[in-house]
C-alpha cells in the first residue's frame, strides 16, 4: 500500500526555522505614519469594498467549479468588510 502523506520534517528543532532573522517589510508601499484608526479602518473598507465588486464581477465569467471559487472569495472579502464596518461603528457609534 502506498503512502499518501508525507514523512515529517527530520529536525525536531522547528523554532530555529521560527526564530530565524526577522522579517522586515518591503518599503515599497507604506501608509503614512499617524493616520489615526478611523481613516485606516475606512480605507480598508473602501478598498475591501472595491475588492468585493471585481471578484464578483469577475465571477460572472467564469462557469463551475472556478465561479463557485471566486464567488467563495468574494464572500471572505465580503466578511471582511463587515468586520472593519463594525470596528468603525465601535470607534464612533452613532446612536
Amino acid at each position: 500500500m502506498l503512502k499518501i502523506t508525507p514523512d515529517p520534517p527530520e529536525s525536531n528543532n522547528l523554532s530555529a526555522h521560527i526564530n530565524a532573522t526577522p522579517r522586515k517589510p518591503s518599503r515599497t508601499f507604506l501608509i503614512a505614519p499617524g493616520l489615526d484608526t478611523e481613516t485606516l479602518l475606512a480605507h480598508a473598507c473602501e478598498s475591501l469594498a472595491s475588492a468585493n465588486v471585481m471578484a464578483n464581477d469577475f465571477a460572472g465569467l467564469l462557469e463551475g467549479s472556478q465561479r463557485s471559487t471566486m464567488l467563495g472569495i468574494a464572500q471572505v472579502i465580503m466578511l471582511g468588510e463587515l468586520a472593519v464596518n463594525q470596528a468603525l461603528d465601535n470607534l464612533d457609534p452613532q446612536e
